[in-house]
């Protein structure tokens, strides 16, 4: 390997084992509760970097990668860091001090970016910035190994080999304790085990007719485990019934907090909502029905009375997301819910454990609060949420969609009866009809399946007497108000994608 090679080897294992280093002392912190923030480097590079990104980077992630965007961030900060350490290795190798202070200064932004998180401490630091002064001593020591190994004889190569053998071995070892030891997951994961979602006096039954049995189809009620995740959180937030308290305030007259005991003793209630993300493209699978158990948001707010004026209320994660939801939406008769069940188990701890806030008729981004910890009632006009400064529609009501499940585009079928069968949504307002149109062909009015609630998507099917060729399917569906689907092609953003879903098949 040539000496620029080398250094460049130098330079991602020094780089590697400060980070292991950082992570594992950042998982310590986190398991003895001295945390106040996001001490490991790693996320919080990668949530500040989230929260800086334009809407357009988020809308190609999202679009590109779905739900496992966050294994692709994790990814290019990999392809990136390996780069960023290689090139210090290389000029370290050359001029010493100017790649020790480049290593130096990756540092400083690591620990920048710390203390840029949520509740984060002077302290959160500590971790990076022990985890940088070992890189530096690791990457010093091993260009010392690396220009005796090469004026020297095979002892010395030995001692270099085994150097960076053990850099590479320390690296990974701490990186693997840190995680073991951080997120608090096994204390989160026996305090979910505790949980028992409680019965309801009106618990929600869904009909035998709500679901048409089409293979291929999606379930009316999804699982919890097959059910999408969307959310900014790079580590799923680890908190327990015990930390948990959610505080009301702002414009009201009383402030309130309650904590997991308060909100248990309170009388329960059932809802079957839909959600849906903004990021959802014409046809995309960001949609989701299921049944949640969880406290009217309206009963909690009476409490607190908001005064005269106040239009919006701001909730927020524990990790500092933020959404803007209307006050109105979260007053009226809908089921808006503190949630804590999901089709009749504990909130999964990637869905928003303890609580979440679910509220029927909203895209997610300004509505679906997970890990949910804190509500200020206040006015559009003074506070911005998380997505609105990125160019998102402060309100957003979820539009009219319809899809096809299957057939899927490019499948091939055989002439004859073929059924196609998808789901439609328009929550809050129903669905009263969906059509499907074949090629250029007439609309033809698909079967639907019944429909427990407006809030919840509807199933639909139509038998298709299906003919050699390839053909073009289209659906187009109708909500409770009688207003069709809006046919204008749009990307999601700023306020959701419209436009008919088609399907092109291949008979033989």
């Amino acid at each position: 390997m040539k000496r620029w090679g080398v250094a460049a080897l130098v330079g991602v294992l020094a780089g590697a084992a400060s980070l292991g280093v950082a992570v594992l002392l950042a998982g310590v912190a986190e398991w003895l509760g001295s945390a106040g923030g996001q001490p490991s480097p790693v996320i919080a590079v990668g949530g500040a970097f989230v929260d800086r990104s334009p809407a357009w980077l988020k809308d190609f992630a999202v679009a590109t990668f779905g739900t496992n965007d966050k294994q692709a961030l994790f990814v290019g900060m990999a392809v990136v860091l390996t780069a960023l350490f290689a090139g210090l290795g290389v000029v370290a190798g050359r001029r010493r001090t100017a790649g020790l202070l480049g290593f130096a200064g990756v540092g400083a932004v690591g620990a920048a970016a710390v203390l840029t998180r949520p509740g984060a401490r002077v302290l959160d630091a500590l971790p990076t910035l022990v985890g940088t002064v070992f890189g530096l001593w690791v990457l010093t020591r091993l260009l010392g190994l690396r220009r005796r190994a090469t004026d020297g004889g095979a002892f010395e190569r030995r001692r270099f080999l085994m150097g960076s053998a053990g850099a590479a071995a320390l690296a990974a070892a701490t990186a693997a304790a840190g995680q073991g030891l951080g997120g608090r997951a096994g204390q989160v994961a026996a305090s979910r085990a505790a949980v028992t979602v409680p019965e309801v006096t009106e618990p929600v039954a869904v009909p035998q007719g709500a679901s048409i049995a089409v293979e291929g189809l999606t379930p009316f009620v999804v699982p919890n485990e097959q059910f999408y995740r969307i959310d900014t959180a790079l580590a799923v937030p680890q908190m327990d019934t015990a930390g948990w308290k959610l505080r009301v305030h702002g414009m009201v007259e009383r402030e309130v907090t309650i904590d997991w005991g308060d909100l248990t003793a309170k009388k329960m209630t059932q809802a079957m909502v839909t959600l849906t993300c903004v990021s959802n493209e014409v046809g995309g699978d960001l949609a989701g029905n299921a049944v949640w158990t969880g406290w009217p948001i309206r009963e909690l707010l009476a409490l607190a009375g908001p005064k005269p004026g106040a239009d919006m209320v701001l909730s927020q994660s524990i990790d500092g997301f933020t959404a803007g939801t209307p006050l109105e939406v979260l007053t009226d008769d809908r089921n808006a819910l503190l949630a804590i069940g999901m089709n009749g188990e504990p909130l999964p701890v990637e869905h928003g454990f303890p609580v979440r806030m679910v509220v029927p008729g909203l895209y997610g981004y300004v509505s679906a609060t997970k890990w949910v910890v804190d509500l200020k009632v206040t006015r559009y006009a003074d506070d911005l949420a998380y997505w609105t400064p990125r160019g998102w529609s402060p309100r957003g009501p979820i539009k009219t969609a319809s899809r096809i499940d299957v057939p899927r585009s490019g499948d091939q079928v055989k002439a004859g009866r073929v059924a196609v069968a998808g789901v439609a949504w328009a929550q809050h307002r129903g669905i009263q009809a969906v059509e499907v149109q074949v090629d250029d062909g007439q609309w033809q009015q698909a079967t639907l399946a019944a429909e427990p609630t407006v809030d919840a998507w509807r199933q639909w099917v139509l038998p298709w007497q299906a003919s050699r060729g390839s053909h073009t399917i289209t659906v187009r569906a109708t909500d409770g108000t009688g207003k069709l689907q809006d046919s204008r092609v749009a990307p999601p953003a700023p306020d959701g994608a419209t436009g008919w879903h088609t399907v092109t098949v291949t008979v033989s």
